[in-house]
């Protein structure tokens, strides 16, 4: 077999590759006879057709089954070689092959960048510290509040800011009729709360004033962006009928309270502990910014080229991360109001910074000799079970099946690399 590698930029490859005729005859002559054991031709019983009728009637297919058997050995084997590893699979092109004709092809490929030059002991990072803003504490408060409120009947009055409605709701938009585009989502008992945020724009409006039983059809037009996606950007009428009339009820702010959402002696225990907790995330915000810092400078100090299925890779991680807390907030991100490719090209430019500081990471790993040992992975092991709720050994063996374990011990080295080039670097408070 022959075969050379031409380099195309610091980190693409083309390889180049000819199968003798003699080792594709040979995997012609097996894949005939192959065929011929399940071929199925009139006028010949299965198993007696003749070889040459075989190779003539069933040529295309088994020419490609020998492309298929010959190509990934040989491109592994011409990798081998050569010494070379690649990023991804190598992108195979242009399979030439007949009988009696060695078999042609190239596949293009992407290798790590080079790294020579990095300097990364004088670092000076900037830590700028995150101060809760002064209404923080009583945001805190209100939420618990809301957590812990009720739902009570109202009879005396119309629907006001802040009730909450229970209506038979039927939204349409232009289309019933027969025209393209139309609309109709009929809800029993659909729950509306007056005054939050996320309500189509108008809809609290037309909403305030009506009581239990009465009836109402108004249009509204939701914003671009809006869900469901069918209705953004149009004019939707509205038919409702108030089944139900609620409001919240909170409870007072007192010693009582506190003691219902934890074990607080008092209602100024409950508040130390909220500035306490919002103080300590405020610092892990600080540490946080720190660190990207470290990254930030780390990506900046990588001139070479970085490889293009590596930034795809990262990027593929975000939008799982997007869809994912979708799908938690009862979303269908296959059906949600996302312009999947234009959030796509929004995570290139910091995907691309990503795939640079990890590659800088990886190479001060290996040149300060950090490592991961087997009872750093299991005691990450035992932390993600703990927070699913799972057995390390349940969560071993999902990571084991799509090599996350490989992926878990990778990220674990980057961080013991975060932390060393922390304790080197130089931190000044601006």
């Amino acid at each position: 077999m022959k075969s050379g590698i031409t380099e195309l930029s610091e980190t693409r490859r083309r390889l180049d590759v000819e199968i003798p005729a003699a080792d594709v005859d040979a995997a012609i002559d097996r894949l005939a006879r192959r065929h011929r054991g399940r071929a199925r031709v009139p006028g010949f019983r299965p198993g007696k057709v003749p070889m040459h009728v075989v190779r003539q009637r069933f040529k295309e297919d088994i020419l490609r089954d020998a492309a298929n058997d010959l190509v990934p050995a040989a491109v592994e084997t011409a990798l081998g070689e050569h010494g070379v590893s690649t990023v991804d699979t190598p992108d195979v092109r242009e399979i030439s092959i007949d009988e009696g004709e060695p078999l042609t092809f190239h596949a293009l490929f992407e290798v790590m960048p080079a790294i020579t030059a990095l300097d990364y002991d004088a670092l000076t990072l900037r830590r700028r510290p995150v101060v809760p803003d002064a209404g923080a504490e009583e945001r805190a408060l209100e939420q618990l509040r809301l957590r812990a409120s009720r739902v009570v009947p109202v009879t005396d009055r119309p629907l006001e800011t802040g009730d909450i409605a229970i209506l038979d709701l039927t939204r349409r938009a232009a289309g019933d009729d027969g025209e393209a585009g139309g609309f109709r989502e009929p809800q029993q008992r659909a729950t509306i709360e007056l005054g939050v945020e996320g309500n189509p724009p108008g809809l609290d409006d037309e909403l305030v004033g009506l009581a239990a039983g009465d009836s109402k059809t108004f249009d509204l037009t939701y914003p671009e962006g809006s869900a469901p996606a069918e209705l953004a950007g149009r004019r939707v009428t509205h038919e409702v009928t108030v089944r139900e009339h609620h409001r919240r009820e909170l409870p007072d702010l007192d010693d009582a309270f506190a003691k219902s959402v934890g074990s607080f002696e008092s209602l100024e225990k409950l508040k130390a502990r909220i500035a306490d907790d919002l103080r300590r995330e405020a610092e892990i915000e600080t540490r946080r910014g720190v660190r990207r810092d470290l990254l930030r400078q780390l990506a900046g100090r990588l001139t070479a080229e970085v490889p293009d299925a590596l930034v795809e890779r990262e990027i593929a991680r975000r939008l799982e991360q997007v869809a994912g807390a979708m799908a938690q907030q009862g979303m269908d991100p296959r059906t949600a109001n996302v312009d999947w490719n234009a959030l796509r090209e929004e995570q290139r430019a910091s995907s691309v910074e990503a795939v640079r500081a990890s590659l800088v990471l990886d190479e001060v790993a290996r040149r300060e000799d950090v490592s991961v040992g087997d009872e750093d992975v299991e005691q990450e092991l035992a932390r993600h079970a703990e927070r699913l709720g799972q057995t390390p050994a349940a969560v071993r063996a999902r990571l084991d099946r799509d090599g996350g374990v490989a992926r878990l011990a990778e990220s674990l080295r980057r961080e013991k690399a975060i932390d060393l080039l922390l304790s080197r670097a130089t931190i000044v408070t601006a």
